[in-house]
């Protein structure tokens, strides 16, 4: 397996967290998010949207990090934890799939405007990003993991982004289930930091 990874960007570190989770093999081919690379001709000839990651495993090529984690949970756990067969499991997993590749990039977009200087509306991503973690702080107010009780791909999602909200301006104090989780998240086995993402 290749993924096209930069090692700041949230999306890339939760495919690296759940292929290291899985215990699985996969070369980093480094793409230089800063100078634009992916928005190179090259790279646009491998995914048209401009965006990374790409993972690539034999004659497959995904984009979007929340495909490649249901790649990923689909073919790889054999325990069938990370993304269960089950209708009903699948879709509270993939709800929250939806968030971490939506309204969490608030936080993302945020991180942007204050580490690279991007001329997005900071107010406006701040406060979109407030709105989406006091959602989820309700929702882990009575449960220790995103969906079903266990790990699942749900939380690995929206995992990268909301601990590096701090780096956008985003206090996270008002939200003590959401900082319990990020904790949770961090003592699972397999768990690699990234810089922004301590160790715990």
């Amino acid at each position: 397996m290749k993924l096209y990874d930069f090692e700041l960007s949230g999306s890339c570190y939760k495919i690296r967290l759940l292929l290291n989770m899985l215990d699985l093999k996969c070369e980093l081919k480094s793409v230089d998010f800063v100078n634009k690379e992916h928005k190179s001709d090259a790279y646009l000839a491998l995914n048209p949207f401009g965006e990374i990651p790409i993972l690539e495993d034999g004659d497959l090529r995904l984009r979007d990090a929340q495909a490649i984690l249901i790649y990923l949970a689909k073919k790889y756990d054999a325990s069938g934890q990370w993304f269960p067969d089950d209708a009903a499991s699948m879709g509270r997993i993939a709800q929250w799939l939806s968030t971490g590749g939506g309204e969490i990039m608030n936080a993302a977009g945020a991180r942007l405007v204050k580490i690279l200087d991007y001329p997005l509306d900071l107010d406006k991503l701040q406060a979109g990003a407030h709105r989406v973690f006091k959602i989820m702080n309700a929702h882990l107010a009575d449960r220790p993991w995103l969906e079903l009780g266990h790990p699942t791909i749900a939380d690995i999602a929206c995992f990268p982004y909301t601990a590096m909200a701090g780096e956008g301006g985003i206090d996270l104090t008002p939200y003590p289930h959401v900082l319990a989780w990020i904790e949770r998240v961090k003592r699972l086995p397999g768990f690699i930091p990234m810089p922004g993402v301590p160790a715990p």
